[in-house]
């Protein structure tokens, strides 16, 4: 949902979220500072998008930031096109084994481009499967960390909800308004919600359209953590703990993650046979092996990720 769509028609907010928006800093710049200084410029091979910019903040991780500004990050058709072109190109990637997803200090992503949809008729949302190709996202192998500041709202909330971590910025705020516009969420956000925080808290949420706080959301466990502000900044932090993913074996993070997401979609008698044939499997690997001669032999492991 676009924000200027949500100022309009929001719910009142709680006191936590109030405190928020009063609080939080001003938008300076589309990427934040930080991130310009530990990335990169892209390379000539890189492709070059219109609304997202992609770079290489260190060994192994990518960093893929929305990049509609003036929008607010609203999720449209072309970005979300540009979206899934770069992350099916990075998971194909072999240098690449962990990737960060970020929008704006201001805004992650404000929501769905309500410009786009307000005309839409049933025939045409349904023939042409809008939002499906939303949920390219969570094909992805290899992990994705979502570092949310600002506006997380509408199809923000989903496409945050839709990656395997996220951390917040103090001034996070999430919310599912769509009530206000007469829909429900329609990217995934009643459902992966629902896994996170629980049926009550989600149909509060669904229902009131009322937003929430980044501490609300690290309480009730849909965010790994809050990351304070003299931590360095929420992307640094994710790049960070990026880079400590991408130093492991990409066969057992990428096996790792297949669990994780098994224990959302199987019975726990079906989650633990799945997983113990996984662990099973990696004793096939190379991997594997030197990670337990390393271990034996009590020096650091060399990773062929084969």
């Amino acid at each position: 949902m676009a924000l200027a769509s949500f100022l309009r028609l929001r719910a009142p907010l709680s006191a936590p979220s109030a405190a928020v928006l009063r609080n939080r800093r001003a938008f300076a710049h589309a990427v934040p500072l930080s991130v310009r200084l530990m990335s990169s410029e892209p390379s000539s091979h890189q492709k070059q998008y219109e609304f997202i910019l992609t770079s290489r903040p260190a060994e192994g991780v990518a960093l893929i930031t929305l990049n509609r500004p003036k929008a607010l990050n609203a999720l449209s058709t072309p970005l979300f096109t540009e979206l899934n072109d770069a992350v099916k190109t990075l998971d194909e990637d072999d240098s690449v084994r962990a990737l960060v997803l970020t929008g704006s200090e201001r805004a992650f992503a404000a929501g769905a481009d309500i410009k786009e949809m307000k005309d839409k008729q049933f025939s045409d949302v349904f023939k042409d499967k809008f939002l499906e190709s939303w949920g390219l996202l969570t094909t992805l192998r290899k992990p994705i960390i979502a570092a949310v500041s600002g506006y997380a709202l509408g199809g923000g909330c989903e496409l945050a909800l839709m990656c395997d971590i996220i951390l917040a910025a103090p001034n996070a705020v999430f919310g599912q308004p769509e009530i206000n516009i007469g829909v429900i969420p329609g990217g995934g956000g009643s459902q992966r919600l629902a896994h996170a925080i629980g049926k009550s808290r989600t149909m509060e949420v669904v229902l009131t359209g009322r937003n929430f706080s980044a501490q609300e959301a690290s309480d009730w466990g849909m965010v790994s953590r809050v990351v304070s502000e003299n931590e360095g900044g929420v992307v640094k932090a994710a790049v960070d703990m990026a880079a400590v993913i991408a130093s492991k074996s990409a066969i057992a993070v990428q096996a790792g993650k297949e669990v994780v997401n098994a224990a959302f979609e199987h019975t726990l008698n079906e989650g633990l046979r799945y997983e113990r044939r996984l662990f099973h499997s990696l004793f096939a690997t190379k991997d594997q092996k030197e990670g337990m001669a390393a271990f034996a032999e009590k020096r650091k492991p060399t990773w062929t990720h084969s």
